[in-house]
């Protein structure tokens, strides 16, 4: 699911359902385990279900699987050499790796395809973005298009923290969806409201991304490519 939202040089394992075999032979490192080591069992398993997904997209790209231990503001910490995501929810669960060489950053998110709770909209969304939604609501109203944006803004943050080592607040990217034929899949385009990274000497001012809505989730993915040099310099 994840994987089509990606380039071809990200590799994207993910778990299903109550995927037991996701985890099957897998244990933690004992760095790992001190971060769940007071957890409740349904933070454990999402914990250890991630990070099977994640050592075997390792394995996908000739890396030895190590561990993955959450650092500054939970960031997963990648072997050199790799950069990625992760993401976990209620049945489901996702790593997207890439070599550094061939993508600046990536951010993925997988989320319920339901409504977010009450007053959540109001809080992550800019106006411009809650008319664009009510538009999409109009156009089609089968996608919890609320969902959808907090999903993105999470994509979003995934791929800017590692880049900058900075907060970024969900007002201060402007996010904008268009829509596949079929409505079930479709872009995404984060405008920047504050100085965007800079990549090899070039100022990134927006995100692009990809999104779908499939069994039960929506997902989304930005993957922030390195730039060209007929690009502008910001």
């Amino acid at each position: 699911m994840i994987e089509e939202l990606l380039p071809g040089a990200v590799v994207v394992v993910e778990a299903h359902g109550p995927d037991t075999a996701a985890v099957e032979g897998i244990e933690l490192y004992p760095e790992e385990e001190a971060v769940v080591a007071r957890a409740v069992a349904k933070r454990r398993r999402e914990f250890t279900v991630v990070r099977a997904c994640a050592r075997r997209a390792m394995e996908k790209l000739g890396v030895a699987p190590r561990a993955i231990v959450p650092g500054d503001r939970g960031a997963p910490g990648w072997p050199d050499g790799l950069t990625g995501s992760m993401t976990h929810c209620e049945g489901f669960a996702a790593a997207a790796l890439v070599r550094v060489g061939d993508l600046a950053s990536l951010g993925v998110d997988a989320e319920p395809h339901d409504a977010l709770p009450e007053g959540v909209l109001t809080a992550i969304a800019l106006p411009a973005e809650e008319i664009r939604l009510r538009r999409l609501t109009a156009d089609h109203p089968s996608v919890h298009w609320d969902r959808l944006l907090f999903s993105a803004k999470e994509s979003v943050y995934k791929a800017w923290f590692p880049l900058t080592g900075r907060w970024l607040d969900f007002s201060e990217a402007d996010i904008e969806v268009t829509v596949d034929p079929g409505g079930r899949s479709g872009a995404l385009r984060a405008e920047l409201l504050v100085p965007g990274p800079v990549v090899d000497g070039r100022r990134i001012d927006a995100f692009d991304g990809r999104w779908t809505v499939r069994q039960g989730l929506v997902a989304t993915a930005v993957s922030v490519p390195f730039p060209t040099e007929d690009e502008d310099t910001r």
